[in-house]
């Protein structure tokens, strides 16, 4: 080459630094770079042009020889195939498009294109758009220090898929694969549910963070398959710290909080993955089901629409929603009109189809028990009911006869606090009500009544001590005006009638009571005294075999039970004179002496034992409870080994074998009996003895 020609291309480049317009032949465009050391190779022949899809990164193969059509591609367009910079709008300096591409100036001369010798006349926003190829080249123009080379391309390991809700929340790309739906509750990706995102956005941006994540959620979805919710939600409280930006995450916590019973935590952290990721199908889906659970109808419904319009709606939970919709309905209704028992079954319907979780229905369910005197089952209700957060009551919009949902919580807690007794704690409870509901005219009349009947409690009780029966008497009456279906008001009303000598009285009280409580023992008890006294035999031995049941230990009710025996078969005319009290069981070993024994009247209980048989051994103490239980019977044992006569004479081939005789009679014969069945035949025929 000359020296005119190198001065030449020397200006050229001089006019390139300077933003001037270069119209040079591209050999001597090639030969420029050649000389800078740009790591960028220069142009080829479009013939021999490889396309790319991956971006420029300032690097290149080795420099193929420079050819005259380099500049001018085919049909003005650049050499990625791309429009030439006509019809490309202008950018910042030095900024360049994604892919393959120009580098395209802001500012400058404008010039002509180089397209096969196209109109140099026309004008463009960015000079030699077409002469320079794409690399890191400054606005300057010049060319900087060549870049490291990116490593070659590997495999590609397992990722997890970050699609947006339009597609299968959950899923996992294997090699960068499509994503299938998920079909568990957890999602596998800690970056499902969000916009397409480069990971240099999320807060842990590093790749050692995002390994970190994805390993702490995989971790964490072990747990949960295994249903150890408090390990999973171990992980995936880690998992939010990482990167509290993902709905993902969010709504991994919820379904091990959900497993856990936390479901206020739940709910909150169920809104959050809808308010991160609205598009998330999943998430809608997730917070409409635990929406449902906890009786929120119209939040669910809205949330279930959500979900059906991103795809991710199952028909199932619309028919759950709408079944619970119904009964609870039905059940307010219920309530409103007093109805206990159609306010009890709809409840119970409702609670069945998936509100089992609602407090508003756990609430009416209790209040309908109560007034249908179920009380312990009310009472195991309202604790059930008590244990959920109360939180989320406050944001339902059910009240049934116009109260506020949690102020009618806490008036079925005053009423069925007051029905047991705990007067302290059913005021507490009814002034709770007001203070949540002030202007509702139904708990203002309940909060009255309950400080009513509490005072008036109170006061017969003051008065009993002081042994003013009759004042107290009248101080309990006072208190049944105004809570007419008040067990212990009645209970204590007995007393004062027993104290009084007014047994009659005392037993019409005592039937109130158990009438509305039937469980009441305090009221049996009284009433089991009072039939004494009145000598009602027949119904004291009665009442205190329900009491000898439900209190075995109690050893006066066991001495009143076999008195009010001992006084019905002396009324009966029977013979009383083998009856004794707390004995033990008597050993027989002569045929005469079991024949004695049985023959007397009443009921004999015959034990064929061997002290060398391990059944035996085994319920030989059960024996002996039953004969200081039942009293009024009598107990025989014989031991087969040293009375062979006794066991040949009754048949007897196996033991542990009981007979039953009555007046005489065999009755029953048990071989190898259960201790429940042994116990339940014995007390059956200690009863209708009596």
């Amino acid at each position: 080459m000359s020296e005119a020609d190198r001065i030449r291309l020397r200006a050229a480049a001089l006019a390139l630094d300077g933003g001037a317009v270069v119209r040079d032949k591209p050999d001597a465009k090639a030969d420029v770079f050649a000389d800078l050391g740009s790591p960028v190779s220069p142009l080829r022949a479009r013939a021999s042009v490889t396309t790319s899809s991956s971006s420029s990164s300032g690097s290149a193969k080795s420099p193929a020889p420079s050819n005259a059509g380099a500049l001018a591609l085919a049909g003005g367009r650049s050499h990625s195939g791309e429009l030439t910079a006509e019809s490309t709008p202008p950018r910042l300096p030095g900024h360049r498009r994604c892919g393959s591409g120009p580098l395209i100036f802001s500012g400058g001369s404008s010039g002509g294109s180089g397209g096969g010798g196209g109109d140099r006349g026309s004008t463009a926003s960015s000079p030699m758009t077409n002469a320079l190829p794409a690399g890191n080249i400054c606005p300057s123009g010049r060319v900087p220090v060549a870049a490291a080379a990116p490593p070659p391309p590997r495999s590609r390991p397992d990722v997890l898929g970050s699609g947006t809700g339009n597609y299968g929340h959950g899923s996992i790309m294997r090699g960068g694969g499509g994503m299938a739906p998920a079909r568990s509750s957890i999602d596998s990706s800690s970056f499902l549910g969000h916009a397409p995102r480069s990971p240099a956005t999320f807060p842990a941006a590093s790749s050692a963070s995002s390994g970190s994540l994805q390993e702490v959620t995989r971790v964490g979805n072990e747990w949960y398959k295994k249903g150890k919710h408090a390990e999973a939600l171990r992980h995936y409280d880690r998992a939010v710290a990482l990167c509290p930006e993902s709905a993902a995450c969010r709504g991994n916590r919820a379904a091990a909080l959900i497993g856990l019973g936390r479901l206020a935590d739940a709910l909150r952290d169920c809104e959050e993955a809808v308010r991160l990721d609205p598009a998330n199908g999943r998430a809608h889906s997730r917070l409409a089901a635990l929406c449902l659970r906890l009786g929120m109808i119209s939040k669910a419904r809205r949330h279930f629409t959500q979900a059906g319009h991103l795809h991710q709606s199952d028909p199932s939970e619309w028919e759950k929603l709408q079944e619970v919709e119904v009964h609870q309905g039905r059940s307010i209704d219920g309530r409103k009109v007093g109805d206990w028992k159609s306010a009890l079954r709809e409840a119970d319907a409702a609670i069945a189809a998936g509100a089992d979780s609602s407090r508003l229905l756990l609430a009416i369910r209790s209040e309908a028990l109560l007034r249908l005197h179920k009380l312990e089952e009310a009472d195991s209700t309202l604790a059930s009911l008590l244990k959920l957060d109360s939180v989320l009551l406050y944001r339902m919009a059910a009240n049934p006869s116009g109260m506020l949902a949690e102020s009618y919580v806490s008036i079925v807690r005053a009423q069925v606090d007051m029905a047991l007794g705990r007067f302290d704690a059913a005021v507490e409870a009814a002034e709770n009500a007001r203070f949540i509901d002030p202007g509702n005219a139904e708990v203002g009349m309940i909060l009255n009544n309950v400080k009513l009947v509490a005072k008036a409690r109170a006061q017969g009780n003051e008065l009993y001590k002081a042994a003013k029966f009759s004042d107290a008497s009248i101080a309990y009456s006072e208190g049944l005006k105004y809570e007419p279906s008040n067990p212990v008001l009645y209970c204590n009303r007995a007393a004062c009638w027993g104290k009084l000598e007014r047994w009659e009285k005392a037993v019409d009280d005592c039937n109130e009571a158990l009438r509305i409580q039937p469980n009441y023992t305090k009221a049996l008890l009284r009433r089991a005294s009072s039939y004494a006294k009145l000598e009602r035999w027949a119904d004291c031995v009665r009442d205190y075999e329900v009491l000898r049941k439900e209190l075995p230990a109690d050893t006066e009710v066991a001495e009143a039970l076999f008195h009010a025996q001992v006084a019905l078969k002396t009324t009966r005319g029977e013979d009383v004179s083998n009856m004794k009290f707390g004995g033990e069981v008597e050993m027989v070993t002569s045929v005469e002496q079991l024949r004695a024994a049985i023959g007397s009247p009443g009921v004999s209980v015959v034990y064929f034992m061997s002290t060398i048989n391990q059944q035996c051994t085994q319920i030989t103490p059960s024996v002996n409870s039953l004969c200081s239980e039942c009293p009024s019977l009598n107990f025989l044992k014989v031991n087969v080994e040293d009375s062979p006569m006794v066991a040949k004479a009754e048949n007897v081939r196996i033991v542990p074998t009981f007979k039953i005789y009555k007046d005489g009679v065999r009755v029953k014969e048990m071989i190898c009996p259960s201790l429940h069945v042994l116990r339940y035949s014995v007390r059956h025929y200690a009863v209708s003895s009596s």
